[in-house]
Formats: C-alpha cells, structure tokens, sequence
C-alpha cells in the first residue's frame, strides 16, 4: 500500500514526523485531503488543525497556522509559523 512521508514543522522546531495514509489540512481556500498519489500540490495554510492519520495508532491533531503545505512524491511538508500538537 502507497504511504505518505509527513513532516510537520514550526518556525522553531519539528512538531511531527512520520508515515501516514492520509492528511486533512485547512488551507485559505478551504479544507483540502491528500492521500497518497497527490498530485503535486503547494498552498498557503490556513488557521486551524491539521488531521494526520498514520499508517498505524490513532489520528494526530495538530494545530498550524502562517505558513504553507508542498505535496510531491508522496511527501508531505507542512511549514508554520506556529504549530503544536493537540
């Protein structure tokens, strides 16, 4: 099965790192999913939480804002100025 590779990343640290089949992230024109054969994709982040579901354990909230998503390659990279985990 496909998978994605998933690095979530504040201004001053990295918040979350890992492999997931799916992720739900609010952008500025909306709340947009990506599984894994995204087209390539880059859009500025909206305020508001970011679902991550691993390819194993339980769904991974966090909270993200000021900064923007790159889907290529099955790699997913989610730049804020301010994230954390909920």
């Amino acid at each position: 099965m496909a998978e994605l590779t998933v690095s979530v990343v504040a201004a001053d640290r990295e918040v979350w790192s890992g492999v997931a089949k799916q992720i739900v992230a609010r952008t500025t024109e909306g709340e947009i999913g990506i599984l894994p054969g995204h087209e390539p994709l880059l859009g500025i982040l909206g305020a508001g939480e970011v679902r991550i579901t691993p390819t194993e354990g339980a769904v991974v909230t966090a909270r993200a804002e000021d900064g923007f998503l790159s889907v290529e390659n099955n790699t997913v990279t989610i730049v804020a100025g301010a994230a954390e985990l909920l």
